[in-house]
């Protein structure tokens, strides 16, 4: 297990897996909302459809790697060569959970972003955490299906455990 796409809903544990199997495996993680935005001092910058797409295919042109993130429209190539595909389909009220716990602690300074943490990108998560719910969700199930020799559903942390203690005791990872 080499190229690793992880893909669910703000709070659904991503990041928190991506850099976990990141030192477990030794291989690079890439968020995809830093593929989408140019990291700037000033504020991001949102790339070009053309940058984006092109950052993407230098990630997946290499031999490894662990991509993360909510997007699935642009993304298709990626899932193409991933060898596992993980969709966190963690619970809702779990994730609303961990987008309160990750704001608090960001605005104490304890938790980095990778943006500013205001009450309007707070606000933004609930909807986003909604949307991804109500209309995100079927369309990535629907696409993932066409992959169903790589894909892996988890929807809790006891879940993910178990998964890679079973990936580890067979020595796939």
């Amino acid at each position: 297990m080499q190229k690793i796409h992880i893909i669910g809903s703000v709070g659904s544990g991503k990041t928190t897996l991506a850099r976990t199997l990141s030192a477990m495996l030794k291989v690079p993680h890439y968020e995809l909302d830093n593929v989408v935005w140019k990291r700037c001092t000033t504020g991001d910058i949102r790339r070009t459809v053309d940058e984006r797409d092109e950052y993407l295919n230098s990630i997946i042109l290499t031999d490894a790697w662990i991509i993360e993130g909510v997007h699935y429209e642009w993304v298709t190539q990626s899932f193409q060569h991933a060898d596992v595909i993980i969709f966190l389909d963690t619970d809702y009220a779990k994730r609303t959970y961990r987008i309160i716990k990750r704001f608090i602690l960001q605005m104490a300074g304890l938790e980095k972003a990778n943006y500013k943490p205001t009450f309007m990108m707070f606000r933004k998560m609930f909807k986003w955490n909604a949307y991804f719910e109500n209309e995100s969700k079927p369309e990535i199930v629907k696409i993932l299906s066409q992959y169903p020799d790589k894909l892996i559903i988890l929807k809790d942390t006891k879940e993910i455990e178990k998964y890679f203690k079973k990936m580890l005791s067979n020595g796939i990872v």
